[in-house]
């Protein structure tokens, strides 16, 4: 569906400041919608919030639906009395630029096993009416998500696809039995998603009431080793004796990969979704808009066709492309909730068949303006080319901070930048970016907060097909100035980009 012309920032939660080690829902958060709202920004845009495992992926989670327990308060915690003043003293000696999640994972655990007995404990009956409806309303993924990470826990981790095989295969008895057996280790997980999501609702109606809205991701697969997978192998493609990827998702190279991505995601099993008229992606998509605003569909080509790779291939490249039924699914989902507030991630291998997908639907589509100067004037990425029903970014949490794309551009591209531009202002080569991203006729324009802050590629989130070292990034809270609040603010009104009031 097209948009109001407007803008916002992009930023994930764990990149917020705060002494636990991780950016969490606390009182930052909070600050950063203030922020938001008072340089007119009226979008926030979040990578997927799922809890995640190897790697600190968000885009690599054990469910497609939970929370990720790691952005829980601390110290909302202490205000509910679920932890006390000594429980928060004496704190390791995280690093304030940068996430360690060796350290924090650890540390946070801790704390929320301590804040889960309190609850039962401590907590008042109205307290726990509340939790027990959470737990009903949620039933049709926290149930099996609980289990998952119980099991997970008592099997050292271990892939659910090596468990024994009455148990791999939700055989009911033995199912039963362990839903008896690990009784307190789920009460533990179901809590911990209850306090997510109380904590994520109280910041996303602040949001919602300063006029900013959360743009929330979808990554279009889900882990192998999660409770989706495990709790529905009928709609993924899986190997029925190993229970490993028979088919693996991924793209063939491209401008982040020479070999392509191999992300070894299982694809769906689309025959078996669409005999089930697509009721597991309703349901997702339905669960997904009761926390967020408007959704982002990572990957998007890939509902009108995607590249499986067999299994046992170490890259992308030997690949090949099969149809998806998406106008399908997209029409099933439209009949059940009504017209979407979507946002297409159109990246890579465009076709004609995935833009008339796009378009069918009303789904803005993506332009990175890093893209916009490595070719020539047909450059879909250069914004004289845009269309409205779009939105723009200086660059993605998978591209390198402008200052640092540019300060690595190669010599051609950096001169047909600056013969676009005229030449690099004084206010730096990252504000002339935004000043492009802004002035474009896109109706939606989206900055990374690095961009904003003129950050260096030390500031860059992720490095696509570098397994280690992403993720990490946090800025400090006194990088939010006054300054920039103000600055912004003026290119948005002068941009037309302005909250409207009536």
């Amino acid at each position: 569906m097209p948009f109001l012309r407007s803008s916002g920032i992009l930023l994930h939660p764990t990149s917020f400041p705060g002494r636990f080690g991780i950016g969490d829902l606390g009182v930052e958060a909070y600050a950063f919608i203030d922020f938001l709202r008072e340089s007119y920004q009226q979008y926030w845009q979040v990578l997927p919030l799922g809890p995640t495992g190897y790697g600190n992926s968000p885009y690599a989670s054990y469910s497609a639906l939970a929370g990720n327990p790691l952005l829980i308060s601390p110290q909302k915690l202490l205000e509910q009395n679920l932890l006390s003043p000594e429980d928060l003293d004496n704190l390791p000696g995280f690093d304030p630029n940068k996430v360690d999640y060796g350290q924090v994972v650890p540390f946070k655990i801790g704390l929320l096993k301590k804040a889960c007995e309190n609850f039962k404990t401590q907590a008042a009956p109205t307290q726990h009416k509340e939790f027990a409806g959470f737990c009903d309303t949620k039933a049709f993924w926290l149930d099996d998500y609980a289990l998952f990470m119980a099991l997970k826990d008592a099997k050292g981790g271990a892939s659910w696809h090596t468990w024994e095989p009455e148990v791999r295969s939700r055989q009911p008895e033995a199912i039963n039995r362990v839903r008896q057996e690990m009784e307190a280790e789920i009460f533990y997980y179901k809590y911990i998603q209850f306090e997510f999501f109380r904590q994520w609702s109280e910041l996303k109606n602040y949001a919602n009431m300063s006029h900013v809205e959360i743009i929330g991701d979808i990554p279009i697969y889900v882990a192998h080793d999660s409770a989706d997978v495990w709790s529905n192998p009928d709609i993924f493609c899986l190997n029925q004796e190993t229970g490993e990827a028979s088919l693996m998702a991924g793209v063939p190279p491209d401008y982040f990969s020479a070999t392509g991505q191999l992300w070894g995601n299982p694809v769906y099993n689309w025959e078996e979704l669409e005999k089930q008229n697509f009721k597991w992606w309703v349901k997702r998509f339905e669960a997904m808009l009761d926390y967020i605003d408007i959704i982002r569909i990572d990957h998007f080509r890939g509902f009108e066709a995607y590249w499986a790779v067999k299994q046992g291939e170490q890259t992308a490249m030997n690949g090949e492309w099969i149809k998806a039924p998406g106008d399908k699914l997209f029409q099933e989902i439209k009949q059940k909730l009504g017209k979407l507030p979507v946002l297409a991630e159109d990246l890579g291998v465009i076709t004609p068949e995935v833009e008339a997908l796009r378009d069918k639907f009303e789904f803005p589509g993506m332009k990175v303006l890093q893209f916009a100067f490595g070719s020539d004037p047909g450059n879909g990425f250069l914004p004289f080319n845009y269309p409205r029903n779009a939105v723009v970014y200086t660059g993605t949490h998978d591209n390198d901070t402008t200052v640092g794309w540019f300060n690595q551009a190669s010599d051609w591209e950096k001169q047909n930048l600056l013969l676009y531009l005229g030449s690099v202002s004084h206010e730096g080569i990252q504000w002339d970016l935004i000043r492009l991203a802004l002035s474009s006729v896109a109706n939606q324009a989206i900055i990374p907060l690095q961009d904003i802050f003129g950050l260096d590629t030390q500031g860059r989130m992720n490095k696509p097909s570098v397994a280690e070292g992403n993720w990490e990034w946090r800025y400090q809270s006194e990088a939010l100035t006054h300054e920039l609040r103000s600055k912004l603010k003026n290119l948005t009104t002068i941009y037309g980009r302005a909250p409207q009031t009536k």
